[in-house]
C-alpha cells in the first residue's frame, strides 16, 4: 500500500501542478482580456505612475475589483517587464483590454498632434492660429520674440528694413504640417519651419534659371511670395513668374495688387484708387522693382516658379474668375481681356 501511495503521489503532486497552473493562465487571460472605458480619447499618464494606480483607478470608477486589483499584482510580479510604463498624453479609444492599454503604455507611442502653415498666409495670421493650438507650451509671448529663432545667413540679402519685425520676418517659414508632442514648445516648431525654408530656398536658388533679374535668395523669396499670392493655379505659375521677371527685365512696374494689400492697414476686401496711390514701401505701383521682402508665406510650387519661369512674351494677365488667368503680350490685349472678365462687357460690341 505504502509503495503504491509513494508511487503516486508525485503523479497527483504534478497533476495538481499542472492544472493549477492551467487554472491561474486561464484566470491571467480573463484579467488581461477585462475592457476598459475611458471618458476622453486622451489619457495622461503621469511621471511615477504604475500599474499598480492605474488599477486603483479602474477600481473607484468601478472596472475592476480589488480581488482584479490584486491578480494584476501577481501577474506584474511574475512578468515585470509589463509594469515598465513610460509616461506622456496617449490616444485611446473605449473599449481597451487591460492587456492592450497596458501595451501601449509601454510602448511610448505618444498622442501626436499637428498644425499647418498655410502658404499665402501671413506671418501675423500664423501667429494668431499658433495661440489656439491644443497641447502646446506657448514658450514665446510675443510675436517679435520669433527675431530669436532666425538662422538667416547675411549672404542672402538684407531682411527688409521695416520698422515693423513682423515684416522683417515675414516669408521666412516654411508652409507645411508640422507634429509634435503634449508639452512640445512652440518654439521648436517655428524653428523647424524656418530651418526647412532656409533648406527649400536654398535649394531653389541654387537650380536658378542664369540670367534671372534678382541678387541674392531674399529676392527670389520676395518674388514667389507675389507668386504665392497672385495664382493659386500650380499650372499657371510659370507663366505668372515669367510676367513679373518680363517687367523687371524691361524696368515696367510690376503692379500687382497683393503687394499694394499687404502694405494698407485698411483693407476690407476691395481696393481703392486711394490705396493704388499710398507711397507705402510695398506698393509695386508705385514704386518700381520688387517689394522690400516676401508679403506672405511661400510653398515650394512659388519658389520653383520663381526660380525657373516659363519663357514667354507676356507683360500682362488678367483673372478669368475661376482661378485661372488671361495672358497678353500688349495692352491693348491686356485692356480688352480687362473688358471682358473685369468689367463683363462684350469685346465684339
Amino acid at each position: 500500500m505504502l509503495r503504491r501511495l509513494s508511487y503516486w503521489l508525485p503523479v497527483l503532486l504534478v497533476f495538481l501542478l499542472v492544472a493549477g497552473n492551467s487554472y491561474w493562465q486561464q484566470v491571467q487571460q480573463r484579467l488581461l482580456a477585462m475592457p476598459i472605458q475611458f471618458t476622453d480619447e486622451l489619457f495622461e499618464l503621469r511621471a511615477g505612475a504604475s500599474a499598480r494606480q492605474l488599477c486603483e483607478l479602474w477600481q473607484q470608477q468601478q472596472q475592476l475589483s480589488a480581488w482584479q486589483c490584486q491578480q494584476l499584482k501577481f501577474h506584474l510580479r511574475q512578468h515585470p517587464e509589463q509594469a515598465q510604463l513610460q509616461q506622456g498624453l496617449y490616444r485611446v479609444s473605449s473599449p481597451m483590454s487591460l492587456s492592450q492599454v497596458l501595451a501601449l503604455f509601454r510602448s511610448g507611442r505618444v498622442a501626436q498632434f499637428s498644425v499647418t502653415l498655410i502658404e499665402g498666409e501671413t506671418l501675423v495670421q500664423s501667429w494668431q492660429r499658433f495661440a489656439q493650438l491644443p497641447y502646446l507650451q506657448q514658450d514665446l509671448t510675443q510675436i517679435t520674440e520669433l527675431q530669436q529663432l532666425l538662422r538667416w545667413p547675411a549672404e542672402w540679402g538684407e531682411l527688409a528694413p521695416m520698422p515693423e519685425l513682423t515684416q522683417q520676418m515675414e516669408g521666412l517659414f516654411f508652409p507645411d504640417t508640422y507634429f509634435y508632442t503634449a508639452n512640445s514648445k512652440a518654439s521648436s516648431i517655428w524653428l523647424r519651419a524656418h530651418l526647412a525654408l532656409l533648406t527649400q530656398l536654398e535649394q531653389a536658388w541654387q537650380q536658378r534659371q542664369p540670367d534671372l533679374p534678382l541678387q541674392n535668395p531674399y529676392q527670389l523669396l520676395t518674388l514667389a511670395s507675389i507668386i504665392e499670392k497672385e495664382s493659386g493655379l500650380q499650372a499657371e505659375r510659370g507663366l505668372v513668374s515669367s510676367v513679373f521677371v518680363n517687367r523687371l527685365n524691361t524696368g515696367m512696374r510690376l503692379q500687382t495688387d497683393p503687394t499694394v494689400i499687404y502694405g494698407v492697414a485698411d483693407y476690407n476686401g476691395r481696393i481703392t484708387r486711394a490705396h493704388l496711390r499710398d507711397p507705402h514701401p510695398y506698393n509695386t505701383y508705385r514704386h518700381h522693382g520688387l517689394p522690400p521682402g516676401p508679403i506672405s508665406l511661400v510653398s515650394l510650387s512659388a519658389l520653383k516658379a520663381a526660380a525657373a519661369p516659363e519663357q514667354s512674351d507676356y507683360y500682362y494677365f488678367v483673372s478669368r474668375g475661376d482661378g485661372s488667368h488671361v495672358f497678353s503680350q500688349t495692352l491693348e490685349q491686356h485692356n480688352s481681356a480687362v473688358r471682358k472678365y473685369i468689367l463683363g462687357q462684350n469685346n465684339e460690341q
